[in-house]
């Protein structure tokens, strides 16, 4: 089952370099871009922090949700 991840890095990715992130939503804030989406697994996530380290970007943080039966979308901290 996939797990929905939030990963914080600091500043804003430019469009282009968003483009490659395109399995997850992005949501510019306060000097800081938030990805957020569902991954199939850890090993997407070590992809997904590889990628981001190739483009130069510095990872603030990742915080891990889960879904629980019958949650209607709520993210649960994992």
């Amino acid at each position: 089952m996939p797990t929905y991840y939030e990963i914080r890095v600091a500043g804003f990715l430019p469009p282009g370099v968003l483009l490659d992130f395109e399995e997850l939503s992005a949501s510019p804030q306060e000097a800081q871009t938030v990805l957020h989406g569902s991954l199939e697994d850890p090993g997407e996530l070590r992809k997904l922090v590889d990628r981001l380290q190739m483009f130069g970007a510095r990872l603030l943080e990742i915080h891990r949700f889960r879904k629980e039966a019958g949650d209607a979308g709520d993210r649960h901290p994992a």
